[in-house]
């Protein structure tokens, strides 16, 4: 089992490593509610992250909340045009590739840890979000020295993250004790921290419980990360304590120029959150499956807590929070 796990992981921080090239460029946007009607989308997603987006060679298939969501939107979408549901194929879409891939006509839409930004939203449209995600760490069970964020700002301590990745670059800003180790890989991470090499690893925390969920004989857990203290970003904005280190709102990206596809995926959206009867929302399902009943229950607790900062439950179609005007920093505290 040790051995086929440790395949496992190695197979994932190659797929991680090894991004798909694009193919067939230089066609038009797909449209989404067209491509329903025809019986056939594809669809874009991760390979790589276990509860999110993996696909299992076994299976042929692809497994995680990200595709949960998918297919629940292209199948609601298809009930309400009066149409079967399509076939589906999936696409890889690495980071660094989905505006590209969605401009050239790969995909009819992509949902793949794909965070709603200022900046994407010139390039693509967005429905959702249909997940609000923090940053958090990942660390060993009950033996682990890390118990709290705090605990890393110890020389002696050190902090895994993907090569110049932003979360690690805030924990560094605020703890500029921690020993930062940038892999090229999350999965890679997961094997140190595994092999007792790093003692925390930082990311979006449902891509951490994830791995907790996919790997449950490590013993890992999540943390979650608050600011120990008022303090100012870069920027000049006030962040005051207790705020989470950030806030990403996963959304479903396709090409701009679409509102009647963006409005149909919300409206997919808000029938997949709408609670049952005698048991919770499919959304709630699909996220329990892929990142476990414990990490599920710990986020509906920590944001029902008197005072909290964090949220569970996303809105889609408010994309308000893109306007957001930040605090300015007062005078006298440092950046």
């Amino acid at each position: 089992m040790a051995l086929r796990t440790h395949r496992i992981l190695a197979a994932l921080a190659v797929v991680g490593a090894c991004a798909g090239l694009l193919t067939a460029c230089g066609s038009q946007p797909r449209n989404l509610l067209d491509s329903i009607r025809s019986g056939h989308v594809i669809l874009g997603t991760k390979y790589d992250q276990p509860g999110l987006g993996l696909r299992d060679p076994r299976l042929d298939d692809i497994t995680g909340f990200d595709p949960t969501v998918s297919r629940y939107v292209v199948n609601h979408i298809a009930a309400r045009l009066g149409v079967p549901p399509p076939r589906i194929t999936w696409r890889e879409t690495p980071s660094a590739q989905r505006e590209a891939l969605i401009s050239y006509g790969e995909v009819d839409m992509i949902a793949a840890t794909y965070s709603i930004s200022p900046s994407r939203i010139i390039k693509v449209d967005f429905a959702g979000p249909y997940l609000v995600n923090y940053q958090g760490l990942l660390v060993r069970g009950a033996d682990s020295p890390v118990k709290s964020l705090t605990d890393l700002d110890n020389p002696n301590r050190k902090l895994c993250s993907v090569t110049g990745s932003t979360p690690a670059q805030n924990v560094k800003r605020e703890l500029p004790n921690v020993q930062l180790q940038e892999f090229d890989s999350y999965s890679s991470c997961v094997e140190a921290l595994r092999n007792d090499k790093v003692d925390a690893l930082t990311t979006d925390e449902v891509i951490l419980a994830g791995y907790a969920h996919f790997f449950p004989r490590y013993d890992m857990r999540v943390l979650s990360m608050t600011y120990p203290r008022d303090t100012c970003s870069p920027k000049g904005a006030f962040i005051p304590a207790g705020r989470p280190f950030s806030t990403e709102r996963y959304g479903i990206g396709m090409a701009k120029g679409q509102p009647e596809s963006v409005a149909a995926a919300n409206d997919a959206l808000r029938t997949m959150l709408s609670p049952h009867p005698r048991r919770p929302s499919d959304w709630e399902e699909g996220l329990r499956q892929s990142v476990g009943n414990e990490m599920v229950d710990s986020m509906i607790a920590r944001a029902a807590a008197p005072g909290s900062q964090f949220g569970f439950l996303p809105t889609p179609g408010d994309l308000a929070f893109l306007k957001a005007t930040p605090s300015p920093c007062p005078p006298g505290l440092s950046r």
